[in-house]
């Protein structure tokens, strides 16, 4: 989805020579042209405008040594020398020569190899050295070592031929003859690693065009089968995969591409009908990602294209017309070499272009609700237009398709807001067409002419009609106001054209302005929240219109990128505004701040900073919560330290670039390597968007984001607790389903999400949980049932069941009890929940075991009846239990089922309701076993003999776990003095035993004995003074 934008070119025409340039080559280390002519050779560097070096080659001065370690330029004449030329002397010198004359020449990649082909029509091969290692004849015979081995299946005569008939099995191919304007001269090109090189010639036999691939050692590995219409043109991608040639068939010219063995193996069709076009040249930049098209349009003069590649969809990129002055017309168009989107070109005139492509996705620049995400995609005379807001069409298809008149250059969106869904083309004939998006009911009319600009506009403007694409980094900054960048009057200038409609003349648009500009710019970029518009020059420096003043941050400080940059973007950080940059070195800058080294792509929306980087991470900043320091620490950051909660970090899949990110929404639209498009909800972004939808109280459109994406709903409490409940009732009425509300209930935890899965940005208020000392379940349980019920309880029955059910401590007896009201009274409104539907929902909710134990406990027969038809149980195992419990006494009956419930507390009340004769030995028993001797001495009255006997059994216990003196107070209290007076005296309180003694009473002597027995003890614990004062 991205489209070739021209950043800057360079025209220069001060190079004048003798005669027109024929060839020219590029010379990596300087970036100079290396341009011949029939009568000189000639070095220029067209940024300066100067010439380097020349020589004649008519004269004759040779060097007369061997040239080895010097930096020449090679050169092969038609009659058949190979000339090196000089950088550094300016001389040439005649390496060798060939008597039938020379045809073409290529060097390996590693320019260790050189290929002659002969006027004898043979193939030379030599060294760097101009050593020979073979000559072999272009034409041969044989197919090659690469031939196919077939062993009789799939023959040709055994298969279907449909109508044919099987005439059609006998039939041979008949190719046609070469078309009258090739000029019958063999190509060479090399595979990329140097392995292999083709040559394409015309077959003395057929007079057609076959192309045959040999390796480096100049066997011949393959012939390319029989293809009526192969013309001249030969490229071998750079990568190694496929060889480019083109074909014209009866009703369609197309380029085709072959395997190394021959096969064909793809094509696509070029725009021009039969016979209008001749195609001169094929070029595949240095990285095989561009494919160059030089052709002459019969009607329309030269002109070339540019092609690239996705989702096995060929899209024209950029189309050149040179107009069909010859003096204009390109006579050689090549690559850079060390640049993969530089293109060079040299007209007759001597007239020197160099284009400076670059990589541009074309995006909507919105920020609000209104921008539907439009990104538009250029190919050819169309663009293709996708709306990621409604939808994510996967390329090559789209959800619109706007069909022009003439190829398109630049796309651009209208940049005043609430208008960004206008569109405006610039095409290859110097006009812009605009286009803008209406709400119609069929997609394709959904894009009309909108009412302030409408049609078709004409550019006046001098130097469109010197050379293409004169007027670039068109920018569309107000509904009739264009902006776009020209050549200045010096070559290293710009000038700035302000377009707007011609008063007295109908779609025409005019120079309004012009601002000069001291430096080439390279991209124009606007600012829709501020109106800001920002330039960068080739060298990283930044200025800001209009007075195309230097970019000074607040303290007044000159800002410039220390590199230049392919994509900008403006943004406001910690609210300063701030330009961003990424270069082609995938280092991401703020101004001159370094944010990060290893970006792919990057793109700015509602505040927040995305990334994708080689790491195959997507990462999302908050641009307000930080300084620029600080975003550069955490995108530098080790990945693999993160912790798991880190809503900025995101894995994607590697070489994910960014296409456009949905405003004001969640979505991210990727674009990986092979062309296919995904859409991730970026954790940052949904928590951002969760936050700014509750603090808002759109309670629906939060939790239908949260419940998609998978968010913890606890979110929607935690993140405001005190709001949440204050409007708990517009929680209820905004999502007005007991399953969304059951859906939030069931996933309540004690957590707070804020802290744990979510914390806060740092630049957000966190708000504190209510320190009630209620548990945050049961407060919000509490606090939906009691809404649910003041509102409308019939409606909401299963939710407040769920409320009850889901407390930290279960409400399942109450739960209960609601249902066996329900049973009791139906209710009569529409739509309320019956018995059976409540039940059949609680056990969806609870485990049948613990419902029907529960139900038990509600002493409600009918209800467990009803609880236990619902179970797996089987009846003869619920069905003799439940009457043997109808038998009993109800108190009794109670008894027995909660000591089946183990409710001890519970039985024992019920125990003791059941006559207190009849069943205190149970009772005693039931109290020692489960040590309920405090719950039962409450139980009976102070004076009774049950509670003394309770209280001889608790003394007993009490003994037992060394607490004698409390159990002989125990044992005084209910009148058994003398086992008080043994407890006290194993406990050694002395002061209750003598008073008790005195109380029993003990005769004197034995009271003196007792006392002598306690001072004994007392002195061998160590307390003498007690000893001492019971002695005394």
């Amino acid at each position: 989805v991205r489209n070739l934008k021209l950043p800057k070119s360079l025209r220069s025409s001060e190079l004048q020579g003798p005669g027109s340039p024929q060839c020219f080559s590029v010379r990596a280390d300087t970036g100079s042209l290396l341009i011949a002519s029939l009568y000189s050779i000639t070095e220029y560097d067209p940024r300066t405008g100067q010439v380097v070096s020349e020589a004649s080659l008519t004269a004759d001065s040779f060097l007369p040594e061997d040239g080895s370690g010097m930096v020449s330029a090679c050169l092969a004449t038609a009659s058949g020398d190979v000339v090196l030329f000089n950088l550094n002397t300016c001389q040439l010198e005649c390496v060798g020569s060939v008597d039938s004359g020379l045809t073409s020449m290529s060097w390996s990649p590693d320019e260790e190899l050189v290929i002659l082909t002969t006027g004898q029509e043979t193939i030379i091969m030599m060294t760097k050295d101009f050593e020979p290692i073979t000559e072999v004849g272009i034409h041969q015979d044989d197919f090659g070592e690469g031939k196919f081995i077939t062993v009789g299946w799939g023959k040709k005569e055994t298969q279907f031929h449909g109508s044919e008939g099987k005439q059609a099995a006998q039939k041979k191919i008949q190719v046609q003859p070469a078309v009258a304007w090739d000029d019958r001269r063999p190509r060479v090109t090399w595979r990329g690693d140097g392995q292999l090189f083709a040559v394409s010639a015309i077959c003395p036999q057929t007079g057609a065009m076959k192309i045959r691939v040999w390796n480096r050692e100049g066997v011949l590995q393959a012939t390319s089968e029989p293809i009526n219409g192969l013309e001249q043109a030969l490229c071998w991608k750079p990568s190694g995969s496929l060889i480019a040639s083109t074909q014209h068939h009866p009703n369609k010219h197309s380029v085709v591409f072959m395997e190394k063995n021959g096969l064909l193996h793809g094509d696509f069709t070029l725009p021009f009908s039969k016979d209008q076009a001749k195609v001169k040249e094929l070029l595949w930049n240095s990285d095989s990602t561009v494919l160059a098209v030089w052709l002459e349009d019969m009607a329309a003069g030269e002109d070339g294209q540019l092609w690239t590649v996705g989702n096995y969809h060929w899209y024209l990129k950029q189309s050149l017309d040179f107009g069909r002055d010859p003096q204009k017309a390109p006579v050689c168009v090549c690559w850079d070499p060390e640049r993969p989107l530089q293109l060079h070109a040299v007209s007759r005139s001597w007239t020197s272009i160099t284009y400076d492509w670059g990589w541009m996705t074309e995006r909507s620049p919105g920020l609000d609700a209104t921008d539907n995400a439009n990104v538009a995609v250029i190919d050819g005379e169309k663009i293709l237009v996708t709306s990621f807001r409604q939808c994510v069409v996967p390329p090559p298809m789209s959800s619109f398709e706007l069909q022009l008149t003439s190829p398109v250059n630049q796309v651009t969106f209208l940049c005043r807001p609430q208008g960004t869904n206008q569109v405006a083309a610039f095409t290859a004939n110097g006009q812009i067409s605009i286009y803008s998006q209406g709400r119609l009911t069929k997609l394709a009319e959904c894009f009309v002419l909108p009412s302030k600009m409408s049609g078709i506009y004409l550019i006046i403007l001098a130097a469109l009609l010197d050379d293409p694409l004169a007027l670039r980094q068109l920018l569309w900054l107000e509904d009739e106001l264009f902006v776009g960048v020209s050549s200045g009057l010096l070559p290293t200038s710009s000038t700035l054209q302000m377009l707007r409609p011609v008063q007295d003349v109908t779609e025409t648009l005019g120079v309004r302005a012009a601002v000069e500009v001291d430096g080439v710019v390279v991209s124009v970029v606007h600012c829709s929240q501020t109106g800001t518009v920002a330039l960068q020059l080739e060298d990283g420096q930044i200025r800001k219109l209009p007075s195309v003043e230097d970019w000074r941050d607040s303290s007044g400080c000159r800002i410039n990128f220390p590199v230049p940059c392919v994509q900008t973007a403006l943004c406001s950080i910690s609210g300063e505004e701030c330009l961003l940059g990424l270069t082609d070195r995938s280092h991401l800058y703020a101004g001159d701040t370094e944010l990060a080294s290893n970006v792919c792509s990057f793109a700015v929306c509602n505040d927040f900073l995305l990334i994708t980087t080689h790491s195959h991470t997507c990462r999302c900043l908050h641009l307000g919560t930080f300084l620029s320091l600080h975003i550069s620490t955490n995108l530098n950051r080790n990945t693999q330290k993160h912790s798991f909660n880190d809503e900025t970090l995101r894995r994607v899949e590697r070489g994910s670039r960014i296409v456009t990110v949905v405003p004001q929404d969640t979505r991210v639209i990727l674009q990986m390597p092979r062309g296919n498009l995904e859409t991730v909800h970026h954790r940052a972004l949904v928590l951002a968007q969760l936050r700014t939808w509750l603090d808002s109280l759109r309670f629906r459109d939060a939790f239908e984001c949260m419940r998609k994406l998978r968010i913890n709903l606890n979110l929607i409490y935690d993140h405001s607790p005190k709001v949440f409940l204050e409007k708990i009732q517009t929680f209820i009425t905004q999502l007005n389903s007991i399953n969304h509300i059951n859906l939030v209930l069931t996933e309540l935890k004690e957590e707070d999400t804020t802290s744990s899965m979510y914390p806060h940005p740092e630049s957000s208020s966190i708000q504190q949980q209510p320190s009630s000392g209620q548990k945050k379940v049961d407060v919000v349980c509490d606090a939906l049932r009691n809404a649910m019920e003041s509102m409308d309880p019939n409606k909401f029955s299963l939710s407040i069941l769920t409320a009850h059910v889901k407390k930290t401590v279960p409400e399942l007896e109450i739960a209960l009890q609601k249902v066996h009201e329900l049973r009791e009274n139906p209710p009569e409104a529409p739509g309320a929940v019956s018995a059976e539907e409540a039940l059949k929902y609680l056990l969806f909710l609870v485990n049948v075991n613990d419902l029907y134990e529960h139900s038990l406990g509600t002493y409600d027969f009918d209800l467990v009846l009803m609880v236990a038809e619902k179970s797996q149980k089987d009846p003869k195992e619920y069905l003799p239990f439940l009457n043997m419990l109808k038998s009993l006494e109800p108190n009794y009956q109670r008894y027995t089922i909660d000591k089946h419930l183990k409710r001890y507390k519970k039985a024992l009340l019920h125990l003791s309701k059941c006559g207190q004769s009849e069943h205190f030995g149970e009772a005693l028993q039931l109290v020692k076993e489960q040590k309920l001797y405090s719950e039962a001495l409450k139980l009976y009255a102070t004076d009774s003999v049950h509670y003394k006997a309770l209280s001889c059994a608790y003394a007993e216990h009490l003994v037992e776990q060394q607490q004698a003196e409390q159990a002989g107070l125990l044992l005084w209290r209910c009148g058994e003095p003398v086992c008080a007076l043994q407890a006290f005296a194993g406990s050694s309180s002395w002061r209750n035993a003598i008073c008790v003694a005195q109380q029993i009473p003990l005769p004197p002597d034995q009271l003196a004995l007792l006392a002598r027995d306690l001072a004994e003890k007392l002195t061998e614990q160590r307390r003498y003074a007690d000893a001492a004062l019971l002695l005394d």
